[in-house]
């Protein structure tokens, strides 16, 4: 064993180490929080503990929440879009009739008829809107920008048939 690098014969040392330095760091960014709440900031990778994501089987919230976030990861690398990702998604998640439909949409207003924009949101959040005839609609809020130039899009996601998407649009069917 080499004498010159003790931290490879005092594993627990560089665990603590690293630990403390984790909590201090923690520590120091849960002080400045308060103080930067109400200065907006760009979207960022947050150094606070993770916040937890769940889901149902089968269940249409869950569903469309897949759907967006993969999509929206897809479609948001600006260096290097995955467009054959976002394009297995679309066809995985909505129905061929609303796919052509949203085709159709897509040429005639030159934009993401699935975004409803030209380019791609830095947030987004899913919630229930209750059933709808035979199906389910779920509200999909986008926000593009930060700060003052910041919109935000509702959508209505209509899902029916087979737990498939058959519907987008900034109006409610109910």
């Amino acid at each position: 064993m080499n004498r010159k690098f003790p931290a490879h014969r005092r594993p627990g040392r560089r665990a603590a180490f690293a630990a403390g330095l984790v909590l201090a760091v923690g520590l120091g960014v849960s002080t400045q929080v308060s103080a930067q709440a109400s200065v907006p900031a760009p979207a960022r990778a947050s150094t606070a503990a993770p916040q937890p994501v769940s889901g149902t089987f089968g269940q249409a919230v869950t569903r469309v929440a897949d759907f967006y976030g993969a999509y929206v990861d897809a479609k948001g690398d600006y260096t290097d879009p995955d467009i054959t990702l976002a394009t297995a998604l679309r066809k995985h998640y909505l129905t061929p009739d609303f796919a052509e439909r949203l085709a159709a949409w897509e040429n005639k207003n030159e934009a993401d008829g699935v975004l409803r924009a030209q380019n791609v949101p830095a947030r987004w959040t899913v919630t229930d809107n209750g059933t709808v005839g035979n199906g389910h609609e779920v509200i999909v809020t986008l926000t593009f920008g930060s700060g003052e130039t910041m919109q935000k899009t509702r959508l209505f996601v209509l899902v029916e048939r087979y737990n498939h998407i058959v519907d987008i649009d900034t109006t409610s069917a109910r």
